[in-house]
């Protein structure tokens, strides 16, 4: 179908799965129809919505002329809907859905992370091969536009690192521990309590979300498949309020950041807290239930986008950049022009992914050393011999015979010296406890404006 062959004809979308981000994006299609039939020229029409429960189904004021239906194949089937909106989430039956869409020569839009990051490839292959579009942008970030920008506004420089607060519920924790000075479960607790965490919170604070997440930005920044299981995950359960008022009085705002870095033959990505300086970084002034994403490109310098990373609205707008983009290649017979990632899949390198032993970083380690003479000396002593230098010492309270806090930060160096040294610290009889690891991301983006 062209514009020349029809002016007055429309696209229509089916919409599978009826959850808040559903709801959210059914509601702004009618309430902006008139809108976005100013912005692409032609009528965008809700042909059918699809949901398993009832309820979702007459929560709607649908149009006349629009199904509702329990069974996703009726959308599948219909040869007058080329657009499928897949917004059910989970792994199964949406990869099956999305694939049998593609299959039957229908464009596609998901906000599923979690499908991407575990079916990816196998998905984005399908809608190469059946020239079709794929759109995703829902899927990292909310209303965040990071995943366009990165396959389009930046797609003539080299993005060298990508490095964000992409998870909501962890950056609303630990700014509450941080401003409130309250322990991880009272803040769990309060998020809990304002709808900004699951009764089962494990999936974001974990960092399996937030794994999901920079799998996606990972594989669209550097051109690579990137291998979900790979990727090194530790989430914010175990934070205690002492390291982020140690961290406070280094000059550090504690986050939990998903990284990814281009390093050449290989590719750095992992998921885990970070201690941000607070006069320097820009994501370390994002509280609250916000996301914000950190580009640095070989020839622009850093780029900061921010704005909300989840709840109906918010994703609904990113879903509907989506839905209008794949509406127009439909429209004007040109779909399939643009790569999903942004590089075809062909022209695709296979890069392993950096082991977490190799990485280099500053450190602030926590030891609950045992307040005698020579202590200090011994763990000073461990971290030298391993090429371990420190920057700086705090010390606080006495207590004869007893365990009192050491927090030392160190100068960059390996992953693999620091877990040896701190093996053999945690065994000896200088400490009680074991120490407390959190990496330091302070150093200057390479690259970046002096």
């Amino acid at each position: 179908m062209t514009k020349k062959q029809n002016d007055s004809a429309s696209i229509k979308v089916g919409v599978i799965g009826l959850g808040t981000v559903g709801q959210g994006f059914v509601r702004l299609l009618l309430k902006e129809a008139s809108h976005l039939r100013q912005r692409l020229g032609f009528p965008l029409v809700l042909g059918a919505v699809c949901d398993r429960n009832p309820k979702a189904l007459s929560s709607l004021a649908l149009p006349s002329g629009c199904r509702a239906t329990s069974d996703s194949r009726e959308i599948l089937a219909d040869p007058e809907i080329p657009l499928v909106v897949e917004l059910m989430g989970g792994l199964e039956p949406a990869r099956s859905i999305v694939l049998e869409a593609i299959g039957a020569g229908k464009s596609v839009v998901t906000a599923n992370k979690a499908l991407l990051a575990h079916h990816g490839e196998e998905i984005f292959g399908a809608a190469a091969r059946h020239g079709v579009d794929l759109g995703f942008e829902a899927s990292v970030g909310g209303g965040i536009p990071i995943l366009r920008t990165l396959r389009e506004s930046l797609a003539g420089d080299r993005i060298l690192k990508v490095s964000g607060i992409i998870n909501g519920t962890c950056n609303y924790i630990l700014s509450s521990m941080s401003r409130d000075r309250v322990d991880f479960g009272t803040a769990l607790r309060e998020a809990q309590r304002l709808g900004y965490a699951e009764a089962d919170p494990s999936f974001d604070i974990d960092g399996i979300d937030s794994a999901h997440k920079i799998a996606i930005l990972a594989a669209m920044a550097f051109g690579s498949p990137v291998s979900l299981p790979e990727i090194p995950v530790e989430g914010i359960r175990h934070i205690q309020a002492i390291d982020i008022d140690f961290g406070r009085e280094f000059g550090y705002v504690l986050k939990l950041l998903g990284i990814a870095t281009d390093g050449g033959e290989s590719i750095d990505v992992r998921v885990h807290p970070c201690f941000l300086p607070e006069e320097t970084s820009m994501l370390a002034e994002v509280d609250g239930v916000y996301n914000a994403i950190e580009l640095l490109g070989e020839a622009l310098g850093p780029l900061l986008l921010f704005g909300r990373g989840a709840g109906g609205d918010p994703t609904a707008t990113a879903v509907m950049g989506d839905v209008m983009e794949c509406a127009r290649g439909i429209f004007h017979n040109a779909r399939g022009q643009v790569p999903a990632l942004g590089v075809p899949v062909s022209l695709r390198v296979v890069r392993p992914l950096c082991p977490l032993s190799s990485i280099t970083s500053e450190y602030y380690l926590r030891f609950m050393a045992q307040d005698q003479p020579g202590t200090l000396s011994y763990l000073s002593g461990v971290l030298g011999e391993r090429g371990i230098s420190i920057e700086s010492v705090i010390q606080k309270g006495r207590q004869k015979g007893g365990s009192v806090p050491v927090v030392v930060t160190t100068h960059r160096a390996t992953e693999s010296r620091v877990r040896e040294a701190l093996a053999i610290i945690d065994a000896s009889p200088h400490v009680t406890e074991k120490t407390v690891v959190i990496r330091i991301e302070s150093a200057p983006m390479e690259g970046s404006p002096s």
